[in-house]
């Protein structure tokens, strides 16, 4: 053997061993890590080591010099909204700039109200933490969790308004990027908040909401109405109540118009105001704003009290400006209305009902459109005995709902369209947002019955990466092609999404040939349970129960 070889062998086994050392420093520095580091730095790494962008958190929370863990929860929620209303004054800049584009420029102005819906909902979970024991907070998370999931689902919306712009789009996208990250952190934290407090040998009271499971034999319905709300809808059959207000069209009542009853009724009520509207077709566009809370309105019947309305997206409004009627402000609760849009399918997005009122609650409602009948935007939503009607997505957006005992009509589309019930817009995996259908049926409209085969229908396409849509316990028509399901956009999210079935039935409910999409589950009874109103739309109060909607809280079977 050469000195040069022998030289050489050396040197591998000097610089072995020196990579031997450097390793076992790292290491043993790291078995060490966070021994000499100071209380406020420890809770740093333990609220952070729980969200996908590290380091903005890092940033956020190292500001924060205390040992008390709601200063961390309460920082990262006040970080995100400060996030938000840079982006609002962005969106404001960026609008005189395209003052020539109208499509543009509403869809800036768009963004400026979801910010403005967003910054609500921060602060609102901002004083929920405030007000909240800590012990206590397992309470509140459901909560926070629902309105920090409808901040993610305003910033999406605002980026969907603006497909026809590509240089604005990819400007806001990149503006927003600190307001979603902030606000994925912020969700992220809440989400696992009881293993973040673990770490600091705090330990959370069980939810009192658990303890409602056992609702179902006080009357089938979810929590979260009062008692006094339950009895006020148990007895509306339009001669045994005296509403606070009553609609006539023919002047019978002390409004001719639905717009003019919410203009007189209370502001940030917490009593129900009640809202008779007398049979007749309603031709005006009803935004129910955020001031408008807790408005129960029903009618004479889903076939003789319509709102009905025609605008579109072909005519160049923002899909979700098409709605015929829109509900914000909390707890709205409607029975026996009908709801619609009469653009027809040539006219593409044409909305029929949108919803963002947190513990709203539909009962013997009709909801019929073409393509978007019925957008369930974000915070929790409860459909029972309704009929949905469309062709599609007609059953899409970004919120917790469940829709039971419902049914669900395809209609005729256009030639070579293809049908999807649900279009499901979850992007962060710690939403708690998904579309839930149990116990309806899905059926052909008559028109579209001899063309049922020949034009393709699905349960439903990912319209972001993280999906979720579980049908359960229904009656599924022929018309439901064997795959059952069908991409968005080639094979994007078929990894990442969440699309269940469970002891569904009829002829489209064989699951032979369904997707084969890592993302899809065929489902058993106990995972089944947890997707119903009682577990799936938890809420501190006691929301549904009261307002005497029937409901499943849990399986029928």
């Amino acid at each position: 053997m050469s000195a040069k070889i022998i030289i050489s062998a050396v040197s591998v086994i000097l610089l072995i061993g020196v990579a031997i050392g450097v390793v076992a420093v790292v290491q043993y520095k790291k078995s060490h890590e966070g021994s000499d580091l100071s209380p406020s730095m420890k809770a740093v790494s333990n609220f952070c080591s729980s969200t996908d962008h590290q380091d903005s958190c890092q940033k956020t929370l190292g500001s924060v010099n205390s040992t008390d863990p709601k200063e961390y929860i309460m920082k990262s929620i006040l970080a995100a909204e400060d996030a938000v209303r840079k982006f609002f004054n962005y969106s404001n800049s960026l609008i005189v700039t395209v003052k020539n584009d109208s499509r543009t420029r509403m869809g800036l102005q768009d963004c400026k109200d979801m910010m403005d819906y967003a910054v609500q909902s921060l602060q609102a979970s901002y004083s929920e933490v405030g007000d909240a024991k800590l012990h206590n907070m397992s309470d509140r998370v459901s909560d926070l969790r629902t309105w920090l999931s409808a901040v993610i689902s305003y910033q999406q919306s605002c980026l969907d308004g603006l497909e026809d712009d590509h240089s604005v789009k990819k400007n806001m996208t990149e503006g927003i990027t600190d307001a979603t990250q902030l606000t994925s952190n912020a969700l992220a934290i809440v989400t696992k908040l009881t293993e973040i407090l673990a770490k600091f040998g705090l330990h959370l009271n069980v939810p009192s909401s658990r303890k409602l499971l056992s609702v179902e034999k006080h009357g089938y319905l979810p929590s979260w109405f009062s008692d006094v709300d339950r009895k006020l809808f148990a007895r509306i059959d339009n001669n045994n109540i005296k509403p606070d207000a009553v609609v006539a069209k023919d002047g019978s009542g002390q409004f001719r118009t639905i717009a003019a009853a919410l203009a007189a009724a209370p502001k940030n009520s917490a009593a129900r105001h009640v809202i008779y509207v007398k049979a007749g077709i309603y031709d005006e566009y009803i935004t129910l704003d955020k001031s408008l809370t807790n408005i129960l309105m029903f009618g004479d019947g889903p076939r003789r009290t319509i709102v009905t309305g025609r605008k579109n997206f072909v005519d160049g409004v923002q899909t979700w400006k098409t709605a015929t009627f829109s509900a914000i402000g909390t707890g709205f609760v409607a029975r026996s209305m009908g709801f619609q849009n009469t653009a027809g399918a040539a006219k593409h997005q044409a909305v029929a009902l949108r919803i963002q009122s947190d513990k709203s609650a539909f009962f013997n409602c009709r909801m019929d459109a073409y393509q978007d009948t019925l957008y369930v935007q974000a915070n929790r939503q409860f459909f029972r005995n309704c009929v949905i009607s469309g062709t599609i997505d007609f059953i899409f957006g970004d919120s917790p709902t469940v829709i039971q005992n419902s049914l669900i009509i395809v209609r005729k589309p256009l030639e070579n369209q293809a049908n999807t019930v649900t279009a499901q817009g979850k992007s962060d995996p710690n939403e708690n947002t998904g579309l839930v259908i149990q116990n309806c049926r899905i059926v052909p409209e008559e028109k579209f019955f001899p063309d049922r085969l020949r034009l393709p229908t699905y349960l439903g396409r990912p319209w972001r990466k993280f999906s979720t849509t579980v049908i359960m316990e229904s009656t599924l028509g022929d018309l439901i092609r064997p795959e059952g399901w069908t991409p968005w956009a080639g094979s994007a999210f078929e990894d990442t999404l969440y699309y269940a079935e469970y002891n569904n039935r009829g002829p489209g409910a064989n699951l032979v040939r369904r997707v084969n999409w890592k993302g899809y589950h065929k489902i058993d009874r106990n995972t089944a349970m947890t997707f119903a109103p009682q577990p799936f739309l938890l809420s501190r109060e006691n929301w549904l129960p009261a307002t005497g909607i029937p409901y499943i809280a849990n399986m029928r079977n």
